[in-house]
């Protein structure tokens, strides 16, 4: 069982900074992609970003030069900095990882879910 726990949602005013953390944890034998995806009420779930193993990192058209996606492997913890956030950024973000458990079993697992607001 891998679990996956998120932090650093909040309230933001319009311009300002986050920053959003996963930790993935558990009977982990490796993890190759870690996104984070985002759903605003009555929208569905899309992607903002992804990094692979090898750090190659993808970005929705809607946060490029504002967010940046990294990670630590040797903490199995994604990170999302959002700059210059904006109203429409408001969703609740989910991280993503997919790897193999302690069984070289394939997993693909989502996190609980981090509100953003971004209001004034």
């Amino acid at each position: 069982q891998v679990q996956l726990v998120e932090s650093g949602g909040g309230l933001v005013q319009p311009g300002g900074s986050l920053t959003l953390s996963c930790v993935a944890s558990g009977s982990i034998f490796s993890i190759n992609a870690m996104g984070w995806y985002r759903q605003a009420p009555g929208k569905q779930r899309e992607l903002v970003a992804h990094i692979t193993s090898g750090g190659t990192t993808t970005y929705a058209d809607s946060v490029k030069g504002r967010f940046t996606i990294s990670r630590d492997n040797a903490k199995n913890t994604v990170y999302l900095q959002m700059n210059t956030l904006k109203p429409e950024d408001t969703a609740v973000y989910y991280c993503n990882t997919q790897g193999r458990d302690s069984t070289i079993r394939y997993f693909d697992y989502w996190g609980q879910g981090t509100q953003v607001t971004v209001s004034s």
